[in-house]
C-alpha cells in the first residue's frame, strides 16, 4: 500500500479524468441518444410520426455502431478528432470516443423504454387535440421518465467502463493508472485499488439512479 500512497497524485488525476469523461459521456451521449431513441420510436410503422426512410436510416446507424468493440472505435475515431483539431491521444479525443460509444447504446435503451408506454395514453392525448410534437414532449417522455432514468443508470456502468478502456490510448483515466502503474509493473495492489475506485464510482451512480427512479415512479 505504500506505493499506492506514493501514486496518490496519479490516482487523483485518474479519478478526475474518469469523472469528467463519464459526466460528458452521460450528458452529451445521453442527450443525443435520447433524440435518436425517440426518433426510432416515433418513426416506427405505427408510431406517432411514421416514416420508413427515417426509421430505416436510424436503425441502420444504430445497428452498425453498437457491435463495434469500444477499443477499436476509440482507435478508429482518431482521424475524426484530428479533423476537429483534437489530438488523437488526448482527453478530448477520449470524450469524442465515449460520446460516440454511448450515444447509440443509449438510443436503443430509450427506444425499448418508450415502447413500454401504454399506447392508450398517447391516443387519449391525440383525441384531446394535442399535436404530435406535444404528445412526444408532454406525454410520451414524462410517462417513460422512471424507466428512462433506470436505463440511463444502466448506461452509466458501460460509460465508466469506456473511460477505463481509453487508458490504452494514453488518456490518464483510472484505467491508465491500472495499466501503466499496475499491470505493466506487476503491482497488483495498484491495479486492485484502481479497480476498486471504479467499482465505487459505479455503485454510487447506481444507487443515486435507483433512488431517483423510485422517487419518480412513486409520483
Amino acid at each position: 500500500m505504500d506505493r499506492v500512497w506514493e501514486l496518490r497524485p496519479e490516482f487523483v488525476e485518474g479519478l478526475v479524468v474518469t469523472l469528467r469523461l463519464a459526466a460528458g459521456g452521460l450528458l452529451i451521449g445521453g442527450a443525443l441518444g435520447l433524440l435518436i431513441g425517440t426518433g426510432l420510436y416515433v418513426s416506427r410503422t405505427r408510431g406517432i410520426l411514421p416514416s420508413r426512410p427515417v426509421s430505416l436510416g436510424l436503425n441502420v446507424a444504430v445497428n452498425f455502431m453498437r457491435p463495434i468493440p469500444f477499443v477499436l472505435l476509440a482507435i478508429a475515431l482518431q482521424p475524426v478528432s484530428r479533423w476537429f483539431g483534437i489530438s488523437g491521444i488526448s482527453e478530448g479525443h477520449a470524450l469524442v470516443a465515449v460520446v460516440f460509444g454511448s450515444t447509440f447504446g443509449i438510443a436503443r435503451i430509450v427506444e425499448q423504454n418508450l415502447v413500454a408506454v401504454d399506447p392508450g395514453v398517447l391516443e387519449a392525448a391525440r383525441a384531446m387535440g394535442a399535436s404530435r410534437a406535444r404528445v412526444v414532449w408532454t406525454v410520451l417522455l414524462p410517462e417513460a421518465r422512471g424507466s428512462l432514468i433506470l436505463g440511463f443508470t444502466y448506461a452509466l456502468v458501460a460509460i465508466v467502463d469506456m473511460t477505463a478502456i481509453v487508458g490504452i490510448i494514453g488518456v490518464h483515466s483510472l484505467g491508465y493508472v491500472a495499466l501503466t502503474y499496475g499491470l505493466r509493473q506487476f503491482d497488483w495492489t495498484v491495479t486492485a485499488v484502481a479497480i476498486l475506485v471504479i467499482v465505487v464510482i459505479v455503485q454510487i451512480g447506481q444507487f443515486a439512479g435507483n433512488a431517483w427512479a423510485r422517487r419518480v415512479l412513486r409520483r
